[in-house]
């Protein structure tokens, strides 16, 4: 069995979907690792170290190969390359990449999408999405440490005091309470607000103080948030802009995945900060928390400056890629199964719940049915 580690290249991509110390991880299960030479290298990993580790290093990784591992989606060129009935794993935001699926499944091409795996306490491994937004939730608070001209910390001095700095963080999810723990640990007064039940008690957790405002709490599946209505969102935004106002630093890191990141913060609210306040929108990716906010960028709204989250895991490659591949080793683990005589073999069992939530195509037929209604319409809503 073949397994094909891939350079990425869509821009701004300095992941890799493997790091050297797990490839004796994938050599034990029986198979050979074949990486692509450079696929390491923006993530400071040298080719010499993949070979020392086992790996064989080959340009044409890819062909013939069982299975191609990567973090970004393969581009179609790369796709026509691989023979039917071989496998995918990487990240597969299926609805912006659907003539990607739809190539999949014409080609016979078995993909799993890495950020599909449920959030259940057997697929806590093998969960990328909270291990890049552990990631950036760490990121985020570095950056508004880098930006803001003031101390984190109090200061206590034969000068004088330096009072610290108040951070406020919307959201907390994995990526918010990382900011939360990061920003407390540098020494700043920390505020935290989420709209699920639970989120109170475990900003607590983290040294925090939790905002409470007089509305409903909105839980939904897999731990992610509700929509709300529009009406509590600008009731929501109405309370919230106080806090706002008076903080040194916003972290907002509100985001579900496939869908456009709710508006928690209007232009106005940010006019309200004080100079030289500054914003980081974790979610400028996928339509941003902050009105206003550009992804890859810093914008300048009345005094303070708001900086926009692009690809945010990818700014701190080295980790983000040994979390990853960790994530990537667990789930073919579980790809994996002994044959008749015992030999290991490359064999999902989609009966498991872990790898049905996951696969978007297998054997000519998309089987992640939001997906597949999205690329071939619903038979049922077609009859007279």
């Amino acid at each position: 069995m073949r397994i094909a580690v891939v350079r990425e290249t869509r821009e701004g991509e300095t992941r890799v979907a493997l790091v050297p110390e797990l490839v004796g991880r994938l050599t034990t299960l029986g198979y050979d690792v074949l990486v692509e030479p450079g696929a390491g290298e923006r993530a400071l990993l040298a080719d010499a170290e993949y070979a020392d580790a086992g790996a064989v290093l080959d340009p044409d990784a890819v062909d013939d190969a069982d299975l191609v591992v990567s973090v970004q989606p393969l581009d179609p060129g790369t796709v026509r390359r691989l023979r039917r009935g071989a496998t995918t794993v990487s990240f597969l935001p299926v609805g912006q990449e659907l003539g990607l699926v739809a190539d999949l499944r014409d080609l016979g091409i078995t993909s799993l999408a890495m950020e599909l795996v449920p959030r259940i306490s057997r697929a806590q491994s093998m969960d990328a999405l909270s291990s890049q937004s552990l990631v950036s939730g760490y990121r985020c608070a570095v950056v508004a440490v880098g930006l803001l001209r003031r101390f984190f910390p109090l200061n206590m001095t034969a000068a004088g005091t330096v009072q610290p700095a108040e951070v406020v963080v919307l959201g907390a999810g994995v990526a918010g309470l990382q900011a939360i723990a990061t920003a407390k640990r540098l020494g700043a007064v920390v505020r935290a607000y989420d709209v699920r039940a639970a989120a109170a008690e475990e900003i607590r957790s983290m040294g925090a103080k939790a905002i409470e405002l007089d509305l409903e709490t909105l839980d939904g599946a897999g731990g992610y948030a509700r929509e709300m209505s529009e009406d509590r969102a600008a009731r929501q935004r109405e309370l919230l802009a106080p806090y706002i106002a008076n903080a040194d630093a916003l972290i907002t890191t509100a985001a579900v995945p496939g869908r456009t990141a709710p508006l928690l913060v209007e232009a106005a609210t940010i006019e309200q900060m004080r100079p030289g306040s500054v914003v980081v929108d974790l979610a400028a990716d996928s339509g941003g928390n902050v009105e206003g906010a550009v992804a890859g960028t810093i914008v300048r709204i009345g005094h303070a400056q708001v900086w926009g989250g692009r690809n945010v895991p990818s700014q701190m490659p080295g980790p983000a890629s040994r979390l990853y591949a960790q994530n990537i080793v667990n789930l073919v683990t579980l790809l994996t199964r002994a044959d008749a005589d015992g030999a290991p073999t490359l064999d999902p069992d989609l009966d498991d719940e872990i790898l049905a939530a996951a696969c978007v195509t297998h054997d000519g037929v998309v089987r992640h049915e939001p997906t597949r209604v999205a690329l071939e319409g619903n038979p049922a809503e077609e009859r007279p």
